[in-house]
């Protein structure tokens, strides 16, 4: 259903930034303003990433009016600040559907528009395509194509971004990288690169004095370009050497400047179009500008997922009469502190997601023992790595989607010297409107092939507790503790600590005919349609199997003796997944029981809500429900 959201007056007659290039420059200041508001209108409706592309209204504007998109090519790090780039390119009326199921993505991508040049989600990665297309374009002998890459400074603290540049300056290709340079990712900013940038955009007097000079070199008249490129050398060099970094990697420097004056915009970015060869722009925003409580409050506001009043910022969201269940995320940071309180060997280590994985609770009492790493998710497992080898107990915090960029340092660093870094991966299973990007599917399975690992998966908060408490522990390989973004299941889930048999699970329920054997929080769905089974006289088994490796086969061979029929549920990848470990143990103890499995199937999930995708997939708790009835009669071969 289309909202009743009007865009403003120049905005409804933008269809695609062709009809933009035709408005006179005076208009452009009346365009951002419109495009600001409609993002306000559509997101304070209907939730959505949000700080980030307020902040890049107005560079999104002047990029789509200076350079001839799609033809020219722009990329976008990351994506989160695409949104104001969506609307100008052909999906204004389609604006509300966003990260909404079958509806459009949250982040640039190639199927859905060819003026998303690259699918992005994951970090730094603009760089490197962008100077792709432009070593592709001198390759073809095209001449007149322009290549621009948009990175925030967060995203340019990986080392992917600094791979991508050290190559582009050596290359010489026609490529501008725009540093959307605002001191956050979504959290602020750490470590030594912001401070280097933070220099640059604070020092009034160099800016002062490099002003003055060139307006005096304007009053000169006419300067030869080679005398007044040495006269600036010289500036940078002698004075804070702003820029020099990337001077350095080959690339010309050019900035900073204000990011949310159109005009200057329009201006720089003509001028670098016909300057070729690799370039930076240093470009100045706010991170939620033009609404007040986004500015002020930046982390809180980079994403909303519910309704909230466009002019006060206050939410819309209804507060439940009772006490809700926790999310897994803050049950992690929670009892991390408490672990720490307890063993003052516990570090913690997480790559620009303190507020996103909960570690900011530990970081505010002992920042000393807590890290921030930055968008560097293969430093984060090498310095846990390092860690472990001083007999600190290391907790590793990565989202599994992004677990998947350090996968080398996890085998090369951690399993083959049998370090024991424990592994927290938040946001394992399809994770809602982030969509393929951000999914956490494949852990379990590409794990699961390492030696030297031990892989779990909580059922409910406290077992992700003992299980945390467990992992203290362990003093050989790693230990892999994977739960799914949300709540959990338990009000009071506080509670005494208990270790947990490494490599056992639970019977939560034993039965006649069909056992079914989950890993993880979606063993719940089983447990609420039980009460509906029994209705129907139907008695399942129900198994959770808590590890993944070392599986628990005392357990397994009982259960393959007990039961014909065997039901495997888990919210990852069923290629080299828990079902897949199951079927390997049958096969190598020659167990012949009938098995079907049901999780993440073979293709790249799309996004919507959790049970949406759930469903789609075949094991929300109605699908489970039926396919327990139906496997009932399915014939077992003797």
């Amino acid at each position: 259903m289309q909202p009743n959201i009007e865009p403003g007056e120049l905005l409804k007659k933008i269809n695609y930034p062709e009809d933009l290039r035709k408005l006179p420059e005076e208009k452009l200041l009346q365009v951002s303003e419109e495009l600001r508001q409609f993002i306000i209108d559509i997101v304070s409706v209907y939730g959505g990433h949000f700080g980030a592309s307020l902040g890049v209204v107005e560079l999104t504007v002047a990029l789509h009016y200076i350079f001839n998109t799609p033809y020219d090519e722009l990329v976008w790090d990351v994506g989160h600040q695409a949104y104001g780039h969506k609307i100008l390119t052909g999906r204004r009326d389609v604006f509300h559907t966003n990260r909404l199921y079958k509806g459009i993505s949250g982040f640039p991508k190639r199927k859905e528009s060819k003026y998303d040049s690259f699918g992005v989600g994951h970090s730094s990665t603009s760089i490197s395509a962008a100077l792709g297309m432009a070593i592709a374009s001198r390759l073809k002998g095209i001449k007149d194509k322009h290549h621009i890459a948009v990175i925030g400074d967060g995203a340019m603290t990986a080392g992917m971004a600094f791979e991508a540049m050290n190559h582009a300056g050596a290359d010489k290709a026609n490529l501008l990288i725009i540093l959307n340079d605002n001191c956050m990712s979504i959290d602020p900013n750490v470590g030594a690169l912001k401070e280097y940038l933070t220099d640059i955009t604070t020092s009034k007097w160099y800016n002062k004095f490099r002003d003055d000079l060139w307006n005096l070199l304007g009053k000169m008249g006419k300067v030869p370009q080679k005398i007044a490129s040495k006269i600036e050398d010289g500036l940078k060099a002698s004075i804070l050497k702003p820029g020099m970094l990337f001077e350095a990697l080959g690339l010309r420097y050019f900035g900073p400047i204000d990011g949310h004056n159109i005009h200057t915009l329009v201006h720089t970015l003509r001028d670098l179009k016909n300057i070729l060869g690799p370039k930076l722009l240093h470009v100045v925003t706010v991170k939620g500008k033009g609404f007040a409580p986004a500015e002020k409050e930046q982390t809180k506001w980079h994403a909303q997922s519910s309704p909230f009043d466009k002019i006060t910022g206050q939410s819309f969201a209804k507060k439940a009469d009772t006490p809700q269940p926790p999310k897994y995320q803050d049950v992690f940071g929670h009892t991390l502190l408490e672990l720490a309180r307890m063993n003052e060997k516990i570090v913690g280590i997480t790559p620009a997601m303190p507020s996103g994985c909960s570690m900011n609770i530990m970081m505010k009492e002992m920042p000393h023992r807590a890290f921030d790493v930055g968008i560097c998710e293969q430093h984060a497992v090498t310095l846990s790595a390092g860690l472990a080898t001083q007999g600190m107990i290391p907790f590793c915090n990565i989202y599994s989607t992004f677990m998947q960029r350090a996968y080398d340092q996890v085998i090369h660093d951690v399993a083959i010297q049998e370090l024991p870094v424990i592994f927290c991966l938040d946001r394992a299973g399809v994770v809602g409107a982030d969509g393929p990007t951000h999914h956490g599917c494949y852990d379990i399975a590409y794990f699961r092939c390492i030696p030297n690992m031990i892989i779990s998966a909580p059922m409910n908060e406290q077992e992700l507790r003992n299980l945390m408490y467990t992992a203290t522990f362990n003093t050989k390989g790693a230990f892999v503790i994977r739960y799914p973004r949300g709540e959990g299941v338990m009000i009071n889930w506080r509670t005494p600590f208990e270790k947990i048999p490494v490599g056992k699970g639970r019977v939560i329920q034993e039965g006649e005919e069909i056992a079914v054997l989950t890993i993880g929080h979606v063993g719940n769905y089983v447990v609420q349609i039980q009460p509906q089974l029994q209705e129907n006289q139907i008695y399942i088994g129900h198994y959770d199997m808590r590890f993944v490796k070392p599986l628990d086969e005392e357990l397994l061979h009982y259960i393959c003796q007990k039961y014909e029929k065997i039901i495997t549920i888990e919210d990852g990848s069923l290629m080299g997944g828990f079902g897949s470990a199951i079927l390997e143990f049958m096969a190598d103890n020659g167990y012949t029981n009938k098995v079907k499995r049901l999780g993440i199937p073979d293709k790249v999930i799309e996004h919507g809500t959790q049970l949406e995708l759930h469903t789609e997939m075949g094991f929300a708790p109605e699908q489970i429900f039926e396919t327990v009835v139906s496997f009932r009669y399915v014939e077992v071969s003797r």
